[in-house]
């Protein structure tokens, strides 16, 4: 196994340690998620059964404005606030400075998610072959297939 196979094969791991995976979320719910930057934000949703608030740190695939985000459901359909926002996709994103606003969560068809993941590869080369790596070691399928997620905030 080569350094590269390790190096995705330990990502891997890191992304299904929901320990390690769950860390940032006290600094956003603390009002201190601006120390996380922008390419981070925490997705506050509710549970499809229990309506219960649920909570998870996503990347920023995407910004294409001020008030849009674009995140990618790297598990896939079986993620389950991926689940949770198709039953109710009205949300809460914390990002930056920007602080539990209301938002609407969209799936992206699936043309357009290719886009997204074409454009991201090309603007941060170095990040899409770790991540692409990492995401296909943990979830056992080409990245390609990812789904993705428009999050508009609402004025």
């Amino acid at each position: 196994m080569g350094l590269a196979d390790r190096t995705a094969a330990l990502g891997a791991r890191a992304l299904t340690t929901r320990r390690l995976v769950r860390a940032p979320i006290p600094l956003y719910r603390a009002g201190l998620g601006f120390l996380l930057g922008t390419r981070t934000l925490l997705l506050e949703h509710r549970g499809r059964v229990s309506g219960a608030r649920r909570f998870v740190v996503l990347e920023v695939v995407e910004r294409p404005s001020r008030d849009v985000y674009v995140v990618a459901a790297g598990f896939g359909e079986r993620a389950q606030w991926y689940r949770n926002i198709l039953a109710c996709p009205d949300v809460r994103v914390s990002c930056g400075p920007r602080r539990s606003a209301p938002a609407a969560a969209e799936p992206l068809p699936p043309d357009e998610s290719a886009a997204v993941l074409r454009r991201y590869a090309v603007e941060r080369p170095r990040a899409w072959a770790g991540l692409r790596a990492v995401i296909e070691a943990a979830v056992g399928r080409p990245v390609e297939d990812v789904p993705m997620v428009r999050l508009t905030v609402k004025r």
